[in-house]
């Protein structure tokens, strides 16, 4: 029996789910919160500011299993590296700006309402970017184009 769908589907999960707090956040936050430590929204953030190390090292140890079994050859198809360089650009967009500005804006108080809002309306729309992204590998991914 090949490890490869199987670590392959370990691979794909662990990625998606490293970046999974960092789009849904700013997108749920779509009104100040009463409590915004419960529910949804404190498993997404417990993922982002506790998860993310474990999770990104068990993707590279994914990753290089995948090497290991498809052979480095993989490394010089096309729409393999524009996706890993996607997703280089991804991680980051969500460790420099996203993490850092998430904070910021749950911290701010009761009475910045107007403040609060323009800067929930600028996360999602780094949030917005960072989907496309990811549906943009997506995409590379299942159809495994000819770039150059």
């Amino acid at each position: 029996m090949s490890l490869l769908p199987i670590l392959l589907a370990i691979h794909i999960s662990l990625a998606v789910v490293l970046f999974l707090p960092s789009i849904l956040l700013p997108l749920l936050l779509r009104r100040r919160p009463e409590a915004p430590h419960s529910g949804p929204i404190t498993a997404l953030m417990m993922i982002q500011s506790n998860g993310t190390l474990v999770i990104g090292l068990g993707l590279a140890i994914s990753g290089a299993g995948l090497l290991a079994i498809l052979g480095a050859a993989m490394l010089s198809q096309p729409w393999l590296v524009a996706g890993l360089s996607i997703y280089l650009l991804n991680l980051l967009l969500a460790f420099f700006i996203q993490r850092p500005n998430m904070r910021r804006l749950l911290r701010l108080s009761a009475g910045d309402d107007a403040t609060w809002r323009a800067r929930a309306r600028r996360q999602r729309y780094v949030s917005y970017l960072m989907a496309a992204l990811v549906g943009t590998i997506g995409v590379l991914m299942s159809t495994k184009p000819e770039l150059w």
